[in-house]
């Protein structure tokens, strides 16, 4: 044998390269709301002294609670309401309400339609247009009840809608989409221009929705006011079984906000984070605001609302596509006043009720007197908080 031959080479064998690190090497961990758990400090504070006011764009909220631009959820109705009740709602342009004179018959049709044809149903619902004197209409409505005129519209909309708005007084527009990006690449089409359309809208214009640090970094310093964080995560929602997309709330909301800081720290301008979807129970709400939210934005649990216009359903943004549709129409029940949803008093015990007042009550336990200092307390890897000791209960249900 010549000298130096090794063994695997005498045995006719190939040596195996040095291993390359495949994708799952890399995969990080991230974590939802029933992954995490907030943990008590060394101090805790009288629940009346705890303020949960924000300040979101120009509106001082009493409550950091926003309703989702969805159908079922946002009328002028429920809008006027939570207005009184300190918060605010954002209303859909894309939707019924302006594309029918009586959006609340195509409402009823679209929640008494039977499963098996719901989706034919919500196809040809919005297969209307849009009709701007529609959207006139509602803004004018939204001011003559009381209400902020915040109004959303999808990224190929808004270059139309934006200034119409804004023409109209609309207060903010919303630009949101199932995901936002600084930069959008198309052939076919001239994509939206961010940077451009919030310098020449003349009235605040926010962003959605992305769970990234580095977009959410990038939309910021395109003149946004507010970013949106979520991809999926809501309960009418179906991306990511339809798309695969999307980031678990507590690592999304965590991001984003880390941005938001970092974005304050080298420009001096605050854009607050909207945790946007996913949360169901005032525990949730806390976590929320924990991992670094400003402001809360809910669908379904205020669907439930006897204000809301859905009839105890809720469907999502995307359920009406006649090809893919990344949302479903749920049912969610009618629970009582909107009032009692956010403060009860509560019927239940699962938290789904008087949500403002268990994040008023999580925010005493934990010490925190306002929503910023809500934001420092420690949150922890805890996957069995919710079963740890709870047997009777599941065996209850």
């Amino acid at each position: 044998m010549p000298h130096g031959t090794t063994t695997e080479q005498r045995l006719g064998m190939t040596m195996a390269p040095s291993r390359r690190a495949s994708k799952v090497d890399s995969i990080r961990p991230t974590f939802g709301f029933d992954d995490v758990s907030l943990a008590p400090g060394v101090e805790t504070v009288d629940p009346a002294e705890v303020d949960t006011a924000v300040d979101f764009c120009g509106l001082r909220l009493a409550i950091p609670i926003l309703a989702a631009a969805m159908d079922a959820v946002v009328d002028v109705r429920l809008a006027a309401e939570l207005r009184r009740l300190g918060g605010a709602a954002v209303l859909n342009l894309e939707g019924v309400q302006t594309r029918y004179d009586d959006p609340h018959a195509v409402i009823e049709r679209i929640a008494m339609a039977a499963e098996g044809e719901v989706h034919d149903v919500l196809a040809e619902a919005y297969a209307q247009p849009v009709r701007e004197e529609l959207v006139a209409q509602r803004i004018a409505e939204l001011h003559a009840a009381g209400a902020p005129a915040i109004v959303s519209a999808t990224p190929a909309a808004a270059r139309r809608l934006g200034p119409f708005c804004a023409e109209q007084g609309a207060d903010l527009f919303l630009v949101q989409s199932q995901v936002s990006s600084a930069r959008h690449l198309a052939s076919g089409y001239d994509p939206l221009e961010l940077s451009e359309f919030t310098r020449l809208m003349g009235i605040p214009v926010a962003v959605g929705n992305t769970t990234s640090y580095d977009a959410a970094f990038q939309l910021m310093s395109q003149g946004i006011v507010a970013i949106f964080v979520g991809v999926g995560p809501g309960a009418a929602c179906t991306t990511r079984d339809v798309l695969g997309i999307g980031v678990p709330q507590v690592t999304a909301i965590s991001d984003v906000a880390a941005a938001r800081d970092a974005f304050f720290d080298d420009t001096g301008r605050y854009v607050p984070v909207v945790a946007d979807g996913g949360m169901r129970r005032g525990g949730e709400l806390a976590k929320a605001v924990a991992a670094g939210a400003d402001v809360l934005m809910l669908g379904s649990p205020l669907a439930r609302a006897e204000e809301a216009p859905g009839r105890g359903t809720n469907w999502g943004m995307a359920a009406p596509s006649p090809t893919l549709p990344r949302g479903t129409r749920i049912r969610v029940g009618t629970a009582g006043s909107l009032e009692r949803i956010l403060f009860g008093p509560a019927h239940v015990t699962d938290g789904s009720e008087n949500l403002v007042g268990g994040l008023r009550q999580s925010m005493a336990a934990l010490g925190a007197r306002d929503l910023r200092e809500m934001q420092q307390v420690e949150m922890v890897y805890a996957p069995s908080v919710g079963s740890e000791g709870k047997s009777w209960q599941r065996g209850a249900r």
